[in-house]
């Protein structure tokens, strides 16, 4: 009988033990930024995908040419770097969507970050 005792404690557990245990798995936001050269009058890569709270980085790398990133349309005060010829320009993306930009003085020069959950 009191071999009996630790089995049926085991089979009267396992589904409220099994029961805690969750099937959604947290998938961790990438903390590295994903960079974007700007060089040759060109935003390197020009799109680029993100997930939701990942952060980008713009490096300014075009020999002193003045350039800017500037958000269109509604992004206008999403993105919004100064003109500059050499930094850094960092912004972390908190919403999804498709957000385009472009250089103010070389309207030639776009691209777009694509934020996905």
């Amino acid at each position: 009988m009191k071999k009996l005792v630790p089995l049926v404690l085991a089979v009267a557990l396992a589904p409220v033990l099994t029961a805690c245990g969750s099937d959604a798995k947290a998938q961790p936001v990438n903390k590295a930024p994903v960079i974007v050269t700007i060089k040759n009058m060109a935003f390197n890569p020009s799109r680029i995908t993100v997930a939701k709270g990942q952060t980008v980085e713009w490096r300014w790398d075009d020999g002193g040419m003045p350039h800017d990133v500037s958000g269109d349309g509604a992004n206008a005060s999403v993105l919004k770097s100064e003109l500059r010829t050499a930094g850094t320009y960092r912004h972390t993306f908190d919403k999804t969507g498709t957000f385009t930009y472009h250089c103010t003085p070389h309207p030639a020069m776009t691209g777009s970050v694509v934020v996905e959950n």
